[in-house]
């Protein structure tokens, strides 16, 4: 039984402008699927420059690889943060302004959105560039492999700025309906990444060969070159929303509709990254080979959180825009619809790489040491990733209602369960395949008390 608000009863008309008005009377399940085809089609691109590094950092032998495993959670947390939970405060505290009718609000929200990107940003670039070495010690890196991910971190997060800028804006623009344009962007930046980043690492074409900061440096140019864009396309007044720059006033309201989403959403990209440092600290004590089998594992956990991105950061403006008209049920409506489809989907692809392991593997290395490691990864934790899959579409759902208390709950429990039942594998001398028997029972635990959260949680005002 869920708990709502009552004003289904008589929902009001939002006074708002097709085509965003649309997003509260068409079918559910098609306009879920015509917003999150082009998020989807911009993640298969997030998911080649995934393939492409590895690969290329595979080129450059063990230790690099080993060194992108200890740098990757840092790398993906500056992504999940700015694009999946600041970003998705943004939407939804955008979505909700429309619903409601209040296009000038909205608009100031975006400026007001603007600035916390940039701090975002700033704050990363600092934090790495003081600690990432001591970061990536503590997670049991010694000598070269240390020396390489030290290297390639510090290129990349000297452009962390850039990388926030990136999904704050691409978010202002989800906010409104629009998820076209932020896709194409990203796509082109996929591809100048991939091609810049192998040119610049792998020496092509007779560049010099940079290794690993040479990869870092193709999503650093990359990034910034989509940033440059969104600023322009916002300013210029071609968006739905557009922007001027000279009206703005700094309003402390506005900061706190974005943060009391968006903060408090930060919270559970960085469990699901302290997750993953954990574990990757635990495994450290198996060798490098195991090192390196997970960090293969761990990256198609990562490449599936795009793919739920793109059904669960569709579902926010539609959650969004009927939380402000006032249309509670078809808010709920929506953020099933898209679990069910977000789960299903990164579910079969778990069932997949369960039952073929070589299909992903295979991609990055012949070392039997690491394919042996990577493929008991899949083997357990596989079958859960249905799990994983719905769990992360309700969390951006219910940053769409501002009600993402009970997703964070559900990332808490995932951590405790990894940290205090790996810690207890550990000392007890347990093989590694009990280790990722636990990931998989995490997911489930994250997945069902998501769920549960979105069930019993009362949502609109």
């Amino acid at each position: 039984m869920t708990i709502d608000a009552p004003a289904d009863a008589v929902p009001p008309v939002a006074p708002v402008a097709s085509p965003i008005a649309s997003l509260l009377t068409a079918p559910i399940l098609p306009t879920l699927l015509q917003l999150a085809i082009p998020n989807m089609i911009a993640m298969v691109g997030s998911t080649l420059v995934a393939i492409a590094e590895t690969s290329y950092i595979g080129r450059l032998g063990t230790i690099p690889l080993a060194a992108i495993a200890l740098v990757f959670p840092f790398a993906m947390l500056t992504q999940m943060m700015s694009a999946g939970a600041m970003g998705g405060g943004v939407s939804s505290a955008i979505s909700r302004a429309l619903g409601a009718g209040d296009r000038d609000r909205a608009a100031t929200l975006a400026l007001h959105a603007a600035i916390i990107g940039l701090c975002g940003g700033l704050f990363f670039t600092v934090t790495m560039l003081v600690f990432g070495r001591s970061f990536f010690a503590l997670l049991g890196g010694r000598e070269q492999v240390l020396e390489e991910a030290s290297g390639y971190s510090q290129v990349l997060f000297s452009g962390a700025v850039a990388i926030w800028l990136v999904n704050t804006l691409a978010s202002v623009i989800r906010g409104t309906g629009d998820m076209r344009l932020p896709s194409m962007i990203l796509i082109g930046a996929s591809v100048l990444q991939i091609v810049l980043g192998g040119t610049l690492g792998l020496g092509l074409f007779g560049v010099p060969q940079f290794g690993m900061p040479g990869v870092a440096s193709g999503q650093l140019i990359a990034f910034s070159c989509a940033a440059i864009f969104f600023l322009w396309y916002l300013l210029s007044g071609r968006s739905r929303l557009p922007l001027d720059i000279r009206a703005f006033h700094f309003e402390r309201a506005m900061f706190l509709d974005i943060l009391k989403v968006g903060a408090v959403a930060c919270l559970s990209p960085l469990q699901t990254v302290l997750t993953i440092l954990i574990f990757t600290k635990i495994l450290a004590t198996f060798g490098t080979e195991m090192l390196a089998g997970y960090g293969i594992g761990s990256r198609l956990e990562f490449l599936l959180i795009p793919i739920t991105f793109a059904f669960g950061i569709a579902s926010v403006p539609m959650v969004g825009i009927a939380i402000g008209a006032g249309h509670v049920k078809r808010a709920r409506r929506v953020a099933w619809t898209a679990a069910a489809a977000s789960g299903l989907t990164v579910g079969l692809i778990g069932l997949a790489v369960a039952l073929a392991p070589s299909l992903w593997v295979g991609l990055f290395t012949r070392d039997p040491g690491v394919t042996a490691a990577a493929h008991s990864y899949f083997h357990w934790a596989g079958p859960t990733f249905v799990f994983f899959g719905m769990g992360v579409s309700l969390y951006f759902s219910s940053q769409g209602a501002a009600r993402v208390g009970g997703p964070v709950l559900a990332s808490t429990a995932r951590l405790l369960i990894v940290a205090i039942g790996g810690v207890g594998l550990m000392t007890a001398q347990a093989p590694a395949w009990t280790l990722f028997a636990l990931v998989g029972g995490a997911m489930v635990v994250f997945g069902l008390s998501t769920a549960a959260s979105v069930a019993f949680v009362r949502w609109g005002k």
